[in-house]
This record gives C-alpha cells, structure tokens and sequence, in this order.
C-alpha cells in the first residue's frame, strides 16, 4: 500500500479506530491482570494481552506509516479501559472472561464490517491491510472462544453486563473513528 493509490478518509478512519480499540483491549487487559494476575486465570489473560500488545504495536507502526493521527479519547479509553477490565475481574474470573468475550465478540464484528468495506472498493491495494485485520479478526475470535471455555457465561448476570459491555464498544468505536 502507497498513500498516493488509497481511499485516505476510508485508511485513515480504520487505522485511528482500530489502534483505539487495540490501545483499549490493552489497558482491559491490564486492569484484569492488576485484579487476577496472581490467580489460576492469570497465565490465560497474560496470553491474550500479549497478543494485543502485538496488535497494539502493529498499528502503532500503521499510524507511523500513514500519518494517521490517534483519536483524541486516548486518555479517556485510558482510564475507562482499564475501569472495564479491573471491574469486571472484581466479579471473578467468570467475570472477567465475560468482559473478554463481550469485547472481543464486538471487535471481530468491526473487523468484519471493515474487511467488507475494503473488499468491495479495489481490495488488491488494499491487500496489506485486509491480512493484518484479518489476522486479528481471527486472534480476537479466538479470544472470544477462550472466554467462554473459562466460564463467562458464569458471570452473574452475564446477558445484561455483555449487551452493556457491547453498547459500550459501540459508541467507543463510532466516536474513535471520528474524533
């Protein structure tokens, strides 16, 4: 990809969007492990976190590489981010993997919607983009099954905390691609 032959309001909206969401998942991950680090379930959040800081520094490197500006929420999904993560593990482990797959059921559908967008412009310049959110996508899938297999559905009123959990990252996503 060049930024002379890409659709810039279209690139620059998902890398501003998408490296928000990651710099979020971080900081949810964070505030699990200051709650749940020294438990059984700590190793399991410690490797889903490690691949967020993969995807965080991938589009760290994406906003370098286009002059894409970070939204201004930064230090907003800061604290809000690790409030999320922190907060749901107070509930317990079930908690906590009920927060995981709240999120991460909500940025594989992003993902997904931005996969669609980019395939029906010209997807052949945009192939370099379309594998790192595909790679993700699936990353964050599988986030998503690791919660479930570590008992979300268990979190004590798990369908309201994941539709308000949802919620929440829709609005997140709406205003981080515009502000």
């Amino acid at each position: 990809m060049t930024l002379d032959n890409i659709n810039r309001k279209a690139v620059d909206r998902i890398i501003r969007v998408d490296h928000a969401g990651e710099y979020g998942a971080n900081r949810i991950y964070a505030g699990q492990m200051a709650v749940l680090g020294r438990t059984s379930v700590g190793p399991v959040i410690q490797k889903m976190w490690d691949q967020e800081k993969d995807h965080l520094k991938k589009f760290n490197e994406l906003m370098v590489a286009f002059r894409v500006r970070p939204t201004v929420l930064m230090p907003f999904w800061n604290v809000v981010g690790f409030a999320l993560g922190a907060g749901t593990a107070l509930l317990g482990k079930e908690g906590a993997m009920a927060c995981t797959v709240a999120v991460e059921e909500s940025i594989a559908h992003h993902y997904n919607n931005q996969i669609r967008t980019l395939m029906e412009k010209e997807p052949e310049k945009y192939e370099e983009l379309l594998q790192v959110i595909k790679k993700f996508r699936d990353e964050e899938l599988e986030h998503h099954d690791i919660g479930l297999e570590h008992d979300a559905e268990l979190a004590p009123a798990y369908v309201v905390l994941k539709s308000v959990i949802q919620a929440g990252c829709k609005v997140a996503i709406y205003l981080s691609e515009r502000l």
